[in-house]
């Protein structure tokens, strides 16, 4: 059976889905070890794979950012977005590359599957490819590759394909890459020099390019046309958790399959510190509506709403989506990539409030699929989001968007195409060998 090294950095945005497809390949009898955080092995175990850490001064909280990097949180904007790829994915990467180095010393790996953000494997994919695995690139956010036919990644841009629009893809396209992210660059290339690499022939972005194959982990219907896609791009709809098969229903559960519609609002599991941003505001907002609100902390204790709740207001820490969607008529989201796509791959249309990391791409798309509404902003008030409800629930076009996406992602299975990923890579190998 083949040798998988999965490597992965830490936050729940990154190695849970890999951790989803680890159990489907261990479940068809892959052996797989998965390179993460030391934080994570219980979780590797349990899903029969191998657990292997990174040294801890490469890893981050990402709970903690602010606290555990002096200076961040007196940047902002284009500076903020520097400081973060360089001190949080970048100046880890000698001891990233070190931790994959002495695995690969000790056991024969068929294929890599890693993190697109795991910059770690850079000098590897910048190396003989015949001298090293296979490898499998998988973003765990929208692809942020560079396009002729998109705006630069981040800035929540439709996308366009006119004159005019290639036109200002190309100018922003240069602005971000020779100017405002000009030091990301050639801070990589100087961390690659360091370990004897040659400089990155695309934009740091764009790394994603150099793996064998370049993983999606979302349907085109849900991602912006291309026509320059590069050609190891590979869709391959979503990677979903395994169903629930404990959970406790809450005493008013029933409550949920009467005549009212149904709206949950979440604020995911790692952008929820502050609950004024996105559940305290939708709460205020949708008392007087005639609707049930469903509100889930993100594992936050419930006592942290400083808002009254109204009769028709539930909360809970925590509610299995695969429960908890099929009886909801619209979602107000954050805009966590898992939490969207597992909201469209059933049928629900979205109000979606992000503005952090990837957050405003991903409300993007949304928009531009017709599934939702972007409010363009972290922080909402409560009657922005009222009047954003209203209109989603009104207007029957943004529940035939989502049911189409449904259609779209009920026909792939994420774990089942990455796993006839991993073997095609080793039967080109075995090809390339002969």
């Amino acid at each position: 059976m083949p040798e998988i090294l999965i490597p992965s950095l830490s936050p729940a945005g990154h190695i849970g889905p890999l951790l989803n497809v680890a159990q489907g390949l261990v479940d068809r009898g892959d052996h797989v070890t998965v390179l993460t955080a030391a934080a994570h092995a219980d979780k590797i175990r349990a899903v029969g794979a191998i657990p292997a850490a990174i040294p801890a001064e490469a890893d981050f909280d990402s709970t903690r950012l602010d606290l555990d990097l002096p200076g961040r949180a007196e940047t902002s904007g284009i500076k903020r977005v520097n400081f973060d790829i360089q001190r949080i994915f970048l100046q880890p990467m000698p001891l990233l590359t070190r931790a994959v180095s002495e695995l690969i010393a000790q056991t024969r790996f068929d294929v890599i599957l890693t993190d697109s953000a795991y910059f770690g494997i850079l000098p590897f994919l910048l190396g003989d490819a015949a001298a090293r695995p296979p490898v499998l690139s998988y973003s765990t956010m929208p692809l942020m590759l560079s396009s002729r036919d998109t705006a630069p990644f981040g800035l929540g841009m439709a996308p366009s394909s006119t004159t005019l629009g290639r036109l200002r893809n190309r100018t922003l396209t240069t602005l971000t890459q020779k100017v405002l992210l000009r030091e990301c660059q050639v801070a990589a290339d100087r961390l690659l020099d360091r370990l004897n690499s040659r400089p990155l022939p695309a934009f740091i972005l764009d790394s994603g390019v150099l793996a064998d194959r370049y993983i999606a982990p979302t349907v085109p219907e849900f991602d912006y046309p291309r026509s320059d896609l590069p050609h190891n791009v590979r869709y391959v709809g979503a990677v979903h958790p395994s169903p629930t098969r404990r959970f406790r229903r809450p005493p008013w559960w029933s409550e949920l399959d009467g005549d009212r519609p149904v709206v949950h609002v979440t604020q995911g599991t790692i952008d929820n510190a502050d609950l004024s941003r996105l559940l305290e505001p939708t709460i205020d907002a949708l008392g007087g509506e005639d609707v049930i609100v469903v509100a889930t902390t993100g594992g936050r204790d419930v006592s942290q709403l400083r808002v009254p709740l109204p009769m028709n207001t539930y909360v809970a820490e925590y509610i299995p989506h695969d429960l908890l969607l099929p009886k909801v008529d619209v979602m107000v989201t954050n805009g966590g990539y898992g939490a969207v796509q597992r909201a469209l791959s059933m049928g629900v249309p979205l109000v979606v409030a992000g503005n952090t990391e990837d957050k405003p791409e991903v409300a993007a798309r949304v928009a531009w699929a017709g599934a939702g509404v972007n409010l363009k902003t972290g922080t909402p008030s409560p009657g922005t989001i009222r009047n954003a409800v209203r209109k989603v629930l009104s207007d029957g076009r943004y529940l035939r968007s989502a049911r189409d996406l449904e259609a779209a992602f009920a026909r792939r299975n994420g774990v089942a195409e990455i796993a006839a990923l991993v073997d095609e890579v080793i039967a080109e190998r075995r090809v390339v060998n002969r």
